[in-house]
């Protein structure tokens, strides 16, 4: 009877543990990650990085981190369990001022809901700000043994007369000094806010703007909030290679001729089938690019035509393997289907990332 009792206890403990196994299985979700396609990089300051650099921290309501980096090597779909989790995207660390650095990034939560797929999309805005300094010769010629500065809580950079660069910071207080052996004064101090770049003048004169003898006035026409940014050119529209499509808005644009496209070099040796991800090559006639690098869904990609001659000798991945995980720019037609997706035909030029 004991040895029954005992048995019976444990089936039913096995039993509750299988159950609540299921239970929790039964309770997961999906989670997709992508970049919205909708608005542009317009940024003045500086060229968008590449989204497959971004560092992405994927963590828990417990602060559990369940991905954390780049955004290229990341899976297409992660299988969470129902919750709520942060998603954080930046397009590097960024935390004591530094010359041509700005930070993108965005923060967002997802509520993971079982059976259920979700999908985050990141629509990055810059997180920084900066000051650029225009310094006038006559300023030159009246302090040429000065030197400028700019200091934030965070840190300080020394700021070249020839200096062209934008210094950028983390949002608050930055300000603007000059020193030399016998005295150092503070010019200028202003509250940033993120996403907006200064362009100081540095002069001399007696207006209100006066320390000393030196001016400092803020140019309002180069003084910009750079807005959000996400993947793309200016304004999407395929005329040149920095306002190319994305792979999925080429996918609505078939028909249009003489266009620039971009995304990653992932594969190649298609067939109606489907496509090789992973090298060795057969195929030098053609070649597929997605939106990411570690794509592998022939159904995400484009496909491209790669015809006799020098874009060919060069592209391929059977004479060049290097070009695996490449970003590049072809510049063609784009076509309804060619080996069942949509592609890129009668490719003219191209510009390929090293």
């Amino acid at each position: 009877m004991k040895k029954f009792l005992l048995l019976l206890i444990a089936a039913t403990t096995l039993a509750a543990s299988c159950e609540d196994f299921m239970q929790a299985f039964g309770r997961q979700g999906e989670l997709q990650i992508r970049f919205s396609e909708t608005t542009l990089p317009g940024t003045r300051a500086s060229a968008f990085p590449d989204t497959n650099e971004f560092i992405i921290n994927i963590s828990d309501s417990k602060g559990k981190v369940i991905y954390e980096g780049s955004y290229g090597a990341m899976k297409e779909t992660f299988s969470l369990d129902e919750g709520n989790y942060t998603i954080v995207a930046k397009s590097c660390e960024f935390s004591a001022p530094a010359f041509d650095s700005p930070q993108y990034g965005d923060t967002q939560v997802a509520a993971i809901k079982s059976n259920k797929t979700t999908i985050v999309t990141l629509a990055c805005s810059q997180l920084n700000a900066g000051i650029r300094l225009q310094v006038a010769p006559a300023f030159l010629n009246a302090y040429p043994n000065s030197v400028l500065y700019l200091k934030a809580p965070s840190g300080r950079l020394t700021y070249a007369y020839a200096e062209k660069r934008i210094a950028y910071f983390q949002p608050g207080t930055v300000s603007l000094y000059m020193s030399d052996s016998a005295s150092e004064q503070v010019l200028f101090s202003r509250i940033l806010e993120a996403r907006q770049i200064l362009t100081l003048n540095i002069g001399v004169g007696s207006d209100s703007g006066t320390r000393s003898g030196v001016t400092v006035q803020l140019d309002t026409t180069r003084n910009w909030l750079n807005d959000n940014y996400t993947i793309g050119g200016d304004n999407g529209g395929g005329n040149d290679s920095t306002d190319a499509y994305s792979v999925s808005e080429a996918k609505n644009h078939t028909g249009e001729e003489d266009v620039w496209v971009y995304g990653y070099i992932v594969g190649g040796d298609l067939s109606s089938k489907g496509c090789s991800f992973t090298e060795p090559f057969s195929s030098k006639t053609n070649m597929v690019i997605a939106s990411k690098s570690s794509c592998t869904d022939k159904g995400s990609c484009l496909s491209v035509q790669l015809a006799k001659g020098r874009i060919r000798d060069e592209l391929n991945l059977v004479d060049n393997p290097e070009n695996l995980g490449r970003q590049i720019f072809l510049k063609g037609d784009i076509v309804e289907s060619y080996y069942g997706i949509p592609g890129i035909q009668n490719i003219s030029d191209y510009r390929i990332k090293p």
